[in-house]
């Protein structure tokens, strides 16, 4: 009798632990169901400033070295921080504002232009030269597809429509917004002034959520740096360059429109596997069967040997010793970036492709911790 005594009083006190195990599980799944219902609720409260936000981490980001060699002088972040924000208007927000209104009216005057010619037969006569190897092909074709619907100057004025069509709709959006859009320019600028301030000690407090060493976190942030560090000097900063140098060639050959064009050539020197040469060589062959012979083999050739070779050159200056994103990766998530983001998808593709990659070397390292830590 004695001993089930024993034996009931026994599972008697099991009874409270149980229950006990059950409450912390129903407080877990509570706490969890009220940060997921605030995330939404911050979520909706911010999407609303998603592109200034954005926009101020991506020059907050691609600034971050100068940033420290001025902190280091000058010792104060306040201080730095709005040093580098009127340094970004004055010296970077400035002239591509200036530039982006004189690349609007040269696509005006491009489209309208191209409009012209079309309307008068001239765009015709001009694309109607023959080149024998493009006949030889195009008839090799013709016994497999239909090109009878092809026509060259018809494509060439639905690009032009397109191209202007776009760049007046980006302008008509900045008139008609014109209030909207200084709000959230001075947003982008308040913001990035504390992304600068305190970025520092945001990404220590981030670091500390990651579930890994400290060891292993240093290493994988290291990492990430380093790849969008890449992306930003060697994607972007050479694009420009190549821009630019584009365009003073084709206003050096007295080609029409040169900030466009180089506008254009930046854009798709971005994108990997295209590049420059997408435009001048074309130009260039335009020039040769128009008559100037000599200009489009200049223009072909210095554009091959100094443009396209900017990549060459200036690239593994900018990102030496750092690890750079795979070409197909950066390819897609360019593209992605730009149909989900427009243009802030240039730049944002590909950190957000960055940042995919790093959670992904996290998980790596979480699976196999004690293999990495061994090697």
């Amino acid at each position: 009798m004695h001993c089930d005594c024993n034996i009931a009083a026994v599972d008697y006190k099991k009874i409270p632990k149980a229950f006990h195990m059950k409450r912390d599980q129903i407080l877990i799944v509570l706490f969890l169901l009220f940060t997921a219902l605030f995330f939404y609720l911050f979520y909706q409260m911010v999407i609303g400033f998603f592109i200034p936000i954005c926009w101020a981490a991506v020059f907050a980001i691609s600034f971050s070295p100068l940033y420290q060699k001025l902190l280091k002088k000058l010792k104060y972040r306040g201080l730095t921080s709005a040093l580098m924000c009127f340094f970004i208007i004055v010296l970077i927000i400035g002239p591509f504002a200036y530039l982006f209104a004189v690349l609007v009216n040269e696509a005006a005057l491009a489209v309208a232009k191209v409009n012209a010619m079309y309307q008068s037969g001239q765009l015709d006569a001009f694309l109607s030269f023959e080149i024998p190897w493009i006949k030889a092909i195009t008839e090799k074709l013709s016994q497999y597809f239909d090109l009878s619907q092809f026509n060259l100057n018809n494509l060439v004025k639905q690009v032009a429509d397109n191209v202007g069509q776009f760049l007046f709709s980006q302008t008509g959006w900045l008139i008609s917004n014109g209030t909207r859009f200084i709000f959230y320019f001075g947003l982008m600028v308040f913001t990035m002034y504390y992304f600068f301030k305190d970025g520092e000690a945001v990404v220590k407090q981030v670091k500390t959520l990651v579930p890994l060493s400290k060891e292993q976190v240093n290493r994988i942030f290291k990492q990430l740096r380093e790849v969008i560090y890449a992306t930003m000097y060697g994607g972007v900063v050479v694009a420009l360059l190549q821009g630019l140098l584009g365009g003073i060639l084709f206003a050096i050959f007295g080609i029409s429109s040169p900030v466009f064009w180089g506008a254009v050539m930046a854009l798709l020197s971005i994108i990997p596997f295209v590049g420059a040469f997408v435009i001048y060589i074309p130009a260039g062959m335009v020039l040769i069967f128009s008559g100037a012979y000599v200009k489009g083999i200049l223009l072909m050739g210095l554009g091959i040997g100094i443009v396209s070779q900017v990549d060459n050159i200036v690239r593994p200056f900018l990102i030496s010793g750092k690890t750079s994103m795979h070409p197909l990766l950066l390819f897609f998530s360019m593209l992605g970036g730009i149909a989900l983001f427009g243009l802030l998808g240039v730049v944002l593709g590909p950190l957000i492709a960055a940042v995919f990659v790093t959670l992904l070397k996290i998980l790596e390292l979480k699976l196999h911790d004690e293999t990495i830590d061994a090697a």
